[in-house]
């Protein structure tokens, strides 16, 4: 079992990688370059950039002779340069007597860019192409080896330069086969082909549209580009750089927009329209900003890091310009930078700054509010946030920071030396339903009392100050526990740079005993923290804590990695209490009957880290899903937060299909859980729209576009409960598992129930030491 006692055994933890829990697609471009090409491939470098400012994937230079100079010239111009050598000397019994040097070298780099491992697709562009247009569609691909077909020679081949290759090519299979064509000599290496692919393949791969490879030669007579090319490609030996050739000038100009110095290249990038990608605005702003010292693109590097988590790097960057007093923007964002590093007298003064401008007003508004409610002054932060909705009506976060500065805290009832203090993320009303059902049921594995009378609240996101801390102190005891404390950016804070904002000096000073009570490592795939903060913030709490438990086995291992070794047996396992809530919920009764119903939800914070290049195809996918299930029960959207509703509208919008929607966000706790717990099944993509039906005793399938999904399902020992939103056969695996589990429900209510049963175990061993180290 994975599920082990708790004290200092150690489990069989799961794979941490979070590619391989997720199966997000890794992508990466690749061209061989030489020295003789490399003016063209920075050319293909800066026209990459310019025409898909959004897109920024690795980018794997095969060469065997490039310079260091020459290197650092590439890697000037991409953030994601991957430097590999080609094995020419494997080569060796493929090369054709006279045929041109070039030639041979291009066809070492399609050997070799088929023993790349480590990407699932892998794009291959010649480095005498420019790239005009949208790659969106090429990015897409998922299947097969994709081409545009010869212009000059027939169908059956496919043209050099572009190829869209899937992991299924990517293998020692058909790495094997190119080797018995290479040896065997039984190809043609000319001008026009890929000699060995085209021999292997022998017209077997996906069609794509020529504006994707679209020749010079197609242009002869001087004619002009069609507007419609995505990617122009140079062939024939005279290239622009070494001079270009009669009767391509229009062409050839299309090339030479792309030859510019770096600091032209920069600020062309960094005034594009459309939404750029935050690793390139900062490889490219970083040098432009201390080149000029230009204020806009300062506030456009300092975003993009704090889109990154990076707010000392924001910090850095709009403070080594001058503002303007009248540039409200630059103040702002500056502000936004500074409140997140925790330095909060200079993010008053910049965000009041920020204020003086219509426009940006209101935002600047809402993060004063915020600011003043962090420091525990609700009359300031009601002020503040009057101020912004009064500037916009309709501003979102200034209404928000109002209803949290004139809510009534509950009035405590108990004495304070029988209470518990508990930090947790007490959720807003119309918040996270996960988020907002998550420290009552953290409370109430303690007891069956979750009220005031036995426990004392502190807020993770308010600064925990001395009179907090005083407060603390008076208590038998610090719970810390409700959901995925462990994550940079959902409230960031320079003190600990996780969620509860407490400086190291007032931790130190709690005298009461610490448990950390299953809380969650919750990085995304393709999130981390950068930041040596976190970590002695995390070693200090572990030495202060007299129980450290994580909610899954994935948590531990993250969590471990980042402790010397002798606190790693104070990590142990504590499920998240939600899973085992028909044990802890006073007088649960299973339902007598359920709906005839099954639960879909889906999530998009973080979009971009869940889905990648492939929310069309999860849409595509997840309309099939619910055609098939229909057949089966009423399907219905279930919404944990309002951005949860997205599914329906995109589905009514793209697909015509209407799904009602379950509004849970304006659930009561109760509410939740009834819900939850008459349901036949949940398709949730959320952590909590799986363990809280879970634990409600109600199967479920997770939709994973998170680590921690899979850190769950493997905790009890049950993988095949989970999809990846990547998945090739999405639709196929999601009904068919579906309807495996729908088919003998009470065998598979009953192995929900096994499992959560081994669960309960775990937290029962852990409550008897919970009892002696917290006195009752």
């Amino acid at each position: 079992m994975t599920m082990t006692s708790p004290a200092g055994t150690t489990a069989a933890a799961p794979a941490t990688d979070a590619h391989a829990l997720t199966g997000k697609r890794r992508i990466a471009f690749a061209s061989y370059v030489d020295e003789n090409y490399l003016p063209g491939f920075l050319a293909l470098l800066r026209s990459l950039a310019l025409s898909n400012p959004g897109v920024c994937e690795d980018f794997v230079v095969l060469h065997d002779d490039l310079r260091p100079g020459s290197i650092a010239k590439i890697r000037a111009l991409h953030p994601r340069i991957v430097l590999r050598r080609v094995n020419a000397d494997h080569y060796d019994s493929y090369k054709k007597g006279d045929q041109d040097n070039y030639l041979v070298r291009k066809a070492y780099f399609i050997l070799d860019v088929f023993r790349l491992r480590e990407y699932d697709t892998v794009i291959t562009l010649d480095t005498d192409m420019v790239v005009l247009g949208d790659l969106g569609e090429l990015l897409k691909l998922r299947e097969g080896l994709a081409a545009v077909p010869q212009f000059f020679y027939g169908q059956h081949k496919l043209n050099s330069g572009l190829l869209v290759i899937q992991r299924e090519y990517l293998s020692d299979e058909f790495c094997a086969r190119l080797d018995r064509c290479g040896r065997s000599g039984d190809y043609e290496l000319d001008k026009h082909d890929q000699g060995i692919l085209n021999a292997v393949l022998d017209g077997d791969f996906v069609r794509l549209d020529p504006r994707y490879n679209f020749v010079k030669r197609r242009l002869s007579g001087d004619l002009p580009v069609p507007d419609d090319t995505a990617i122009l490609h140079f062939t024939g030996r005279h290239k622009p750089w070494q001079g270009g050739e009669a009767g391509y000038a229009q062409a050839e100009e299309r090339w030479r927009s792309y030859d510019m110095s770096d600091a032209e290249f920069h600020a062309a990038y960094l005034s594009a329209s459309g939404g750029l990608h935050h690793d390139l605005i900062v490889h490219y702003g970083t040098p432009h900003v201390a080149r000029t010292g230009n204020v806009e693109a300062a506030r456009k590097v300092a975003a993009a890091h704090i889109s990154t988590g990076d707010y000392q790097d924001a910090v850095d960057i709009l403070s080594s310009v001058r503002i303007p007093l009248d540039e409200a923007w630059p103040h702002e964002v500056l502000g936004h930078a500074l409140m997140s590093v925790s330095r909060y007298d200079e993010a008053k003064t910049q965000l009041l700054l920020a204020t003086a401008a219509p426009n940006r007003a209101a935002t600047a508004y809402a993060r004063l509010a915020q600011m003043a409610w962090v420091h525990g002054d609700n009359t300031e932060a009601l002020r503040y946030a009057t101020a912004g909705m009064s500037v916009d009506p309709t501003h979102r976060s200034s209404r928000l920071w109002a209803q949290r500065a004139a809510a009534v805290p509950s009035q405590e009832q108990g004495s304070a030396e029988d209470q518990l203090a508990h930090v947790a993320f007490y959720m807003d009303r119309q918040g996270n339903a996960g988020d907002k059902l998550l420290p009552e049921s953290v409370r109430s594995a303690f007891g069956p009392d979750t009220t005031s009378r036995r426990w004392h609240s502190v807020h993770a996101h308010r600064l925990f100050d001395e009179a907090a801390l005083q407060r603390v102190n008076r208590r038998r005891g610090l719970v810390i526990g409700g959901g995925g404390l462990f994550i940079p950016d959902t409230m960031p804070n320079g003190n600990s740079a996780w969620q509860w904002n407490v400086p190291d000096e007032l931790l130190r000073k709690i005298d009461v005993p610490i448990a950390v009570f299953a809380v969650g490592f919750n990085a995304f795939d393709g999130q981390s923290y950068r930041a040596n903060r976190f970590r002695e913030s995390l070693r200090l709490l572990v030495e202060q804590s007299s129980f450290f438990g994580l909610r899954n086995h994935g948590s531990i291992e993250k969590v471990r990695a980042m402790l010397p070794a002798h606190l790693h047996d104070k990590v142990r396992f504590q499920p998240c209490p939600t899973t085992v809530t028909r044990q802890l919920v006073p007088d649960w009764q299973d339902p007598a009957r359920r709906d005839d119903t099954i639960l879909i939800n889906a999530a998009y914070d973080r979009a971009g880290l869940r889905f990648g290049h492939d929310y069309g195809y999860f849409l595509d996918q997840m309309a099939q899903v619910v055609r098939d299930l229909g057949e089966l029960a009423e399907v219905r959207c279930v919404a944990h937060s309002l951005d949860d509703e997205k599914i329906v509208f995109d589905l009514r919008r793209q697909h015509g299909i209407s799904m009602p929607v379950i509004p849970m966000y304006d659930f009561e706790n109760d509410e939740i859980r009834d819900l939850y717990a008459r349901t036949k099944l949940v398709i949730g993509m959320r952590g909590h729209a799986g363990m809280i039906p879970f634990g409600c005793g109600t199967p479920i399938i997770s939709l994973i576009s998170h680590p921690k999904m899979a850190y769950f399902l493997r905790d009890i020992e049950r993988p095949e409960w989970g999809v990846s939103v990547h998945d090739r056969h999405l639709a196929a695996r999601l009904v068919e598992r579906s309807k495996d589990l729908l088919a003998d429900h009470d065998r598979t209510v009953a192995d929900v129930h096994g499992r959560q049963q081994e669960l309960w175990k775990v937290t029962e061993a852990n409550a008897a030491d919970l009892r002696v180290i917290l006195g009752g």
